[in-house]
């Protein structure tokens, strides 16, 4: 086989270093970014930070009217939404007062579940063997409040610092139990419901009831049998009603009120709001940084040395391109956070029952991008609405089909189910058929699977375990 030449047209894309920065520049949140561009700053000094005094100028004037005027039947609560403030400072600041001083002070540590046991063990006068054992039932006790370790093991626990008897670690379990929150270190619902009821006055109304049915017909109360629980007990319905009330006041996991993490913040990269009817988006001040070009250090291009000149050129070039991906970052953010007011403008006035579907094509095509560059832009950027302030991709779900051929968000119907299960009367849950049935009557086409699905994506319980306890 003879060698030849070969003539051959084709087309393909070569990501230059100015477009690879660009797209990694896209993808970085808001804080990333803060930290990419100290790095630059410190590397190329043809880099300069300009004065931020016009930076709630720029945001106005970067704002986008995204043309969604009112109906004529609009709600009060859509003029209410109108009228909510929108304090950009306040949100937008996350640091705290400073101190005396003049240094920020340092947010206080979590206290979660066992630093307020132990605090309270270490206040308790008691023997230091028994505030040893204390400390071991309390290092065993789980986020729920429970204690899932025997008497036999805290006991072996402690057996290179003391000789302990079972007794005692009961005795010492007794007393914590009766710490604030009381219940705690129980080993099972049963125990930690008396232990909660053993606080009460002896005077309280149902209290012996209450008693009887947590320490003997707990199941039973399990499956709401109300009548049959009467008749074995031989009680009036009223009575019963009282005991079941104050079993409800308690609390089945003591420990839920302790939190080992602290709350999360995060500033909003833009804003929507309803101004004169029309939802209008901007970035958020300070979102898009005002870089510059060193101008001292530019005129020593033309002066300098053939080395000094060309690393300075080389840094100005470099200078040009962040720039330059700074601005287009900017810009298509805006374009994104626009094409999601104007697709999900239902939800801002109405609420998350009133969501879309949405996906990321529909942008992508709305705005004239690819659905890869929208991927990015909606990755950790969040949108400040006077709903609250979501993440770019809280907008998107898929859709679920209506008897009128349209389509119901996943996001509106976990807010459905989420509704309709708060309304359920507590003696009869809805059951998952049950809230499917419900969905279907509103014009939803919805499967039971799918209900299941989506009140487990909520943390709801099933019926059964929301009837426990009523």
């Amino acid at each position: 086989m003879k060698p030849a030449l070969q003539l051959r047209l084709g087309q393909s894309l070569a990501l230059t270093p100015q477009l690879q920065q660009a797209i990694r520049l896209l993808q970085l949140s808001r804080l990333e970014l803060e930290l990419e561009l100290n790095t630059a700053l410190e590397s190329n000094p043809l880099l300069d930070m300009e004065d931020g005094e016009s930076d709630e100028a720029d945001s106005a004037d970067s704002a986008e009217d995204v043309d969604v005027a009112s109906s004529e039947g609009e709600s009060d609560h859509a003029d209410a939404v109108d009228e909510m403030p929108l304090d950009l400072d306040r949100t937008e600041y996350r640091g705290t007062a400073l101190d005396e001083d003049g240094m920020e002070p340092q947010d206080a540590e979590i206290e979660d579940l066992r630093d307020h046991l132990l605090w309270q063990l270490n206040l308790t006068p008691m023997p230091l063997r028994d505030r040893a054992i204390g400390a071991a039932i309390i290092e065993a006790i789980d986020d729920d409040g429970y204690l899932a370790e025997t008497d036999e093991v805290i006991r072996d626990t402690l057996a290179s610092l003391y000789t302990i008897e079972l007794e005692e670690v009961g005795s010492v379990r007794h007393r914590v139990q009766h710490f604030d929150p009381v219940g705690v270190a129980s080993r099972n619902l049963r125990e930690c419901l008396t232990v909660q009821l053993e606080v009460f006055a002896a005077q309280t109304p149902g209290l012996m009831l209450a008693r009887t049915l947590v320490g003997d017909h707990l199941e039973a109360l399990a499956k709401q049998d109300r009548a049959r629980l009467c008749h074995r007990l031989h009680v009036e319905e009223a009575e019963f009603e009282i005991a079941l009330a104050l079993i409800r006041s308690l609390s089945p996991k003591p420990g839920s009120g302790f939190s080992n993490t602290a709350a999360e913040f995060v500033a909003p990269d833009a804003y929507a709001r309803k101004i004169s009817g029309r939802w209008q988006v901007a970035l958020a001040p300070g979102c898009q940084p005002r870089l510059g070009i060193n101008e001292h250090y530019a005129g020593l291009i033309a002066k300098a040395r053939r080395d000094d000149a060309s690393y300075l050129k080389g840094q100005l070039q470099e200078a040009r391109w962040l720039i330059k991906s700074l601005k287009t970052r900017a810009e298509t953010m805006l374009k994104v956070a626009g094409s999601i007011v104007r697709a999900q403008e239902a939800f801002l006035e109405f609420g998350a029952e009133a969501m879309r579907p949405l996906v990321l094509k529909d942008v992508a095509d709305e705005i004239g991008m690819h659905e890869s560059t929208i991927s990015r832009v909606t990755t950790r950027k969040f949108l400040h609405t006077p709903r609250g302030t979501f993440e770019f991709k809280y907008f998107f779900s898929s859709g679920v089909g209506t008897v009128d051929g349209g389509a119901a968000s996943a996001t509106a119907i976990q807010a459905m189910i989420k509704k309709l299960i708060s309304e359920e009367k507590t003696a009869r849950p809805l059951s998952d058929q049950g809230l499917a049935a419900e969905l279907n009557s509103r014009g939803i086409n919805v499967a039971r699977r799918t209900v299941a699905k989506y009140r487990e994506a909520l943390n709801i319980p099933s019926s059964n375990d929301r009837s426990r306890l009523g």
